[in-house]
């Protein structure tokens, strides 16, 4: 049993035309260490993490928990896809829905990656659960991924104030997406 009830995890890699969305193994621990100390990445999410503390506290397999999937390009991680169900949300129009997060790093951005990798996890999850609605949050300042929740279909449910933003919540149903 997974957050995503009887949804066996994890699931077998999942391709692309020029990814593989997988579980974390302990060959992407420093490239888990990059993304989550740059702050590149980390413009719109709070800042970055230090390095020094992310060296002494990340496992030898990182991140590898039902939901987070490595972007893998040519066998290295360029980015991390997370689904996660969220049973307490600070907006009602999300709880219990489960929320699309994505981070890649900056030489992978500018080449329709995260597109590629949100649409086929969208995919695989509208496969094992289907007709379940995904929600995304994400501050409106942040363009590409404003672009990308429209890009992915997903639709704006409401936009409020947080950690000094203005920030928009979307909602992905596979019904109404246009994929």
């Amino acid at each position: 049993m997974t957050e995503f009830g009887p949804v066996a995890w994890p699931p077998a890699p999942i391709r692309t035309e020029r990814l593989v969305l997988r579980e974390s193994q302990a060959r992407d621990r420093a490239a888990f260490i990059e993304l989550l100390a740059s702050p590149e990445v980390h413009t719109y999410l709070g800042g970055p993490r230090p390095r020094e503390e992310l060296e002494r506290e990340m496992p030898e397999v990182p991140e590898r928990w039902p939901g987070s999937f490595v972007v893998d390009l040519g066998g290295a991680l360029i980015g991390q896809i997370l689904l996660r169900r969220a049973p307490e949300h600070r907006r009602s129009a999300a709880e219990g829905k489960v929320d699309l997060g994505y981070l890649f790093l900056p030489r992978a951005w500018g080449f329709g990656y995260a597109s590629e990798a949100c649409a086929a996890a969208l995919d695989w999850f509208e496969g094992v659960l289907p007709g379940e609605p995904v929600v995304l949050t994400t501050q409106t300042a942040n363009v590409g991924s404003m672009r990308l929740a429209a890009k992915l279909g997903f639709t704006e449910v409401e936009r409020f104030r947080a950690w000094d933003a203005e920030q928009w919540l979307g909602q992905w149903s596979p019904v109404t997406s246009s994929g």
